[in-house]
Order: C-alpha cells, then structure tokens, then sequence
C-alpha cells in the first residue's frame, strides 16, 4: 500500500534543519509534489519524520530537486535520540527534472525516521515529497 500523504496518517516533521517559511518542513508529507522544503545550502541537512505510531516500512520513496546522497536511519522509541543507520543512496544528478528514488528499507520497523542529505549536485537542494510502502 503506498501512502501518498504521511501528513493524513499522522505522520509529522519532528525536525528540519533548515527553515523558511514560505518552503516549510511539513511540505515534504503533504502528499504534493509541487510544495517543498528547501535547505540553506550547506550540508549536512536532516529532517526527521515521526509515525503516529510504530510503522513498518518496506520501501520509502524520496522526490527532491539536487540530491547528491543521502543517510536513513530509524529509531523505534517516542524520543529523536539514538537512531540506528538503515541505508544510504547517491541519487543520480537529472538537470531541472524532479528525482524520485524508491530506496528499501526492508520491512523495518520504526517511530522515527532520519534522513541525513550529505550532499547535493547545488548549495541548496529542495525535497518535494516522502511516501512509504509498507
């Protein structure tokens, strides 16, 4: 089942290292491609998605603009302390196109996850929308 707005199911942005108001945290579970957060141009940069409840999830997929590579770790507990790594991906540079990676996280099982953005292919890098598989 794919989940296009984790905002619906009570998802929420526990944290975002970067933050404007126009382009806010909350735009990456909004289910819309066309809304987004937008970083400040140096990296690393995180945000943190917390579940209404524990969630397995066997595929989440990243739609964002200048991605270069990415961490994700996941965290099973109500607090944003002691995560542990997932996964990580380099995503594949696509020149004014929109990226979607669907990236496996193999059926785990988190309250929290982070993704860590390392590196972009600009200063800033914009992420559109995270949706899940479970």
């Amino acid at each position: 089942m794919i989940n296009k707005s984790l905002g619906s199911l009570g998802a929420k942005v526990a944290l975002a290292t970067s933050s404007d108001e126009n382009h806010s945290a909350e735009n990456i579970i909004d289910g819309n491609t066309k809304t987004f957060w937008m970083t400040t141009g140096m990296f690393p940069q995180e945000f943190i998605i917390r579940f209404a409840e524990p969630t397995q999830i066997a595929t989440v997929t990243v739609d964002s603009y200048n991605v270069k590579h990415i961490k994700i770790e996941k965290n099973t507990s109500q607090r944003t302390t002691q995560f542990e790594f997932v996964t990580e991906k380099e995503f594949e540079s696509t020149e004014g196109h929109l990226q979607s990676n669907a990236i496996s996280l193999n059926g785990c099982n988190a309250t929290h996850l982070r993704f860590i953005i390392t590196s972009g292919y600009d200063h800033f890098i914009s992420v559109h929308n995270v949706s899940l598989e479970n």
